[in-house]
């Protein structure tokens, strides 16, 4: 049975969500810690070589994102925080996820190493880093683990790419534990220091691959974060 569907209607919609997107408030970080920087910490997803610089899927709006993240990590250490963690694609050379999108940052590959701005901070060998083999930071990782090892934790800042993907399965599950054990949880996403990437119709079409619309698939999934119950910003300062 088919369905047909009219997505010229979502034109006033469409409206929406630019209106929406521009009016993301800016959060102050220094607020966000304010006098408990033990009760906060900071994710970066896949910032890695082989989203940034180099294979597949690497692409200029995800490398765009490395001062950004940079940036978060840097101010968040010097007003106390001590929790940072890299999630990272570590594939297996036969990772299932091989079936949706090209080998990408298999294993003891440069694609899978962390990109140098983030390696070389002054703190990196304090940094936590968590390898997974699927868009979830989460499912099959140690993620759990390391989280139930410090219940002090309350407060997370989610940082990296992709919007739609990675990002989105990161946060969505840690606002998304909250509510099913009434944890008292934020989540923040600044729109500033994530971004997902673009796959132009007619590039998608002489490849005979999907295409991804990396403007609206990023704010569509943001306002979607929002509705659960994540803190979508415009940046945090």
């Amino acid at each position: 049975m088919s369905r047909s569907i009219n997505l010229s209607s979502a034109e006033p919609f469409l409206r929406y969500l630019e209106e929406w997107y521009a009016a993301l408030p800016v959060a102050d970080l220094a607020t966000i810690v304010a006098d408990r920087p033990e009760r906060v910490a900071v994710f970066s997803i896949d910032m890695i070589d082989g989203f940034c610089n180099e294979g597949p899927l690497a692409g200029p709006r995800v490398r765009a994102l490395v001062q950004p993240v940079v940036d978060v990590f840097t101010r968040a250490y010097a007003l106390g925080v001590r929790q940072f963690v890299l999630t990272q694609d570590t594939h297996d050379p036969d990772a299932p996820e091989f079936a949706a999108y090209p080998p990408h940052c298999i294993r003891g590959t440069a694609e899978s190493r962390t990109v140098r701005e983030l390696a070389e901070l002054p703190f990196a060998d304090t940094i936590t880093v968590i390898e997974k083999n699927s868009l979830s930071s989460h499912l099959g990782t140690r993620l759990g683990d390391w989280l139930r090892e410090r219940p002090e934790l309350d407060t997370f800042i989610i940082v990296g790419d992709c919007t739609d993907l990675c990002v989105y399965s990161a946060a969505m599950h840690l606002r998304l534990e909250a509510n099913a054990l009434n944890l008292k949880r934020r989540v923040i996403v600044p729109a500033s220091a994530v971004d997902t990437y673009d796959t132009p119709v007619s590039v998608a079409r002489e490849l005979g691959i999907m295409a991804h619309d990396g403007d609206l698939h990023h704010v569509l999934f943001l306002h979607h974060m929002a509705q659960n119950g994540i803190e979508v910003v415009g940046e945090v300062k």
